[in-house]
């Protein structure tokens, strides 16, 4: 069943523009984060923000196959995926934990000021177009229809 909503998945659209959107502040954090915490907090600095990017791109692949699927399907992949992915999150960051040069200050506030961060920027996006980055057809490389 191949429909043009297939073809277009504005939850890609969405986590993609957040992680480009993040892409600027990354490398200045991982290198304050290895000026205050040492090596240590530079790899758990990259660490966290890597969860965030595949927290960020699960989650738009979970609400592409749930919107592909059914209103049903969309629901329990949004509820569920969201619980699913805290748990991995958690594992991820309890397994690392136990590494000598693990440091928990710098991971923690890469993960909250990240996820934080991008969905305040952008839902002011959203908010301002009226649409998601995916769904904005006056953007540069997107067909009028």
């Amino acid at each position: 069943m191949s429909t043009e909503r297939d073809e277009r998945n504005p939850e890609w659209d969405i986590a993609l523009d957040m992680a480009r959107r993040s892409l600027w502040v990354f490398p200045a954090w991982v290198v304050a984060s290895g000026f205050i915490w040492g090596m240590g907090g530079a790899f758990s600095s990259a660490l966290g923000y890597l969860l965030v990017i595949g927290n960020l791109a699960a989650a738009a692949a979970l609400m592409a196959w749930g919107a592909r699927t059914s209103p049903v399907a969309l629901m329990g992949a949004t509820l569920g995926g969201f619980v699913a992915r805290l748990v991995v999150l958690a594992g991820v960051v309890l397994a690392v934990a136990q590494l000598s040069f693990f440091e928990p200050v710098p991971i923690a506030i890469t993960i909250i000021t990240s996820h934080l961060g991008l969905l305040v920027w952008e839902i002011r996006y959203v908010s301002l177009r009226l649409a998601a980055p995916g769904l904005d057809l006056q953007r540069p490389g997107k067909e009028q229809k």
